[in-house]
């Protein structure tokens, strides 16, 4: 299970953390990421960490998103600075096997809205 969290209304320029606790897995050897869903569009990955710490970023999010992970409390964090309105959608925390090719465990989804 994976529970997302943080998700509010900001301005434009403003920073936000987002959280995801996962549980029922086997945390340390999960790949964990984090998708966007913009309105009227896909689901999107948008940042991405494996079980050894190598960190994946969209191009739209280089140098503003970090993500990050603490093994010993199961979560997995979003630290998102300078954001824009592009940014506006339902995020959603994601995570699988080391060994398995697609995101198999979801969590429910936090909405971000961004501002001008």
């Amino acid at each position: 299970q994976l529970q997302a969290s943080g998700g509010r209304l900001v301005q434009v320029g403003d920073s936000l953390r987002l959280s995801c606790a996962a549980s029922g897995l086997t945390f340390s050897t999960s790949d964990m990421a984090w998708f966007r869903q913009a309105p009227g569009k896909e689901r999107e990955l948008v940042v991405g960490i494996n079980w050894s710490g190598n960190k994946y970023y969209d191009d739209s999010v280089k140098g503003r998103f970090t993500i990050s992970r603490d093994n010993v409390k199961n979560t997995v964090y979003l630290q998102m600075n300078s954001l824009k309105p592009e940014d506006t959608g339902v995020y959603y925390c994601a995570a699988k096997g080391k060994y398995f090719r697609t995101y198999n465990y979801w969590g429910q989804g936090t909405q971000v809205t961004v501002s001008s």
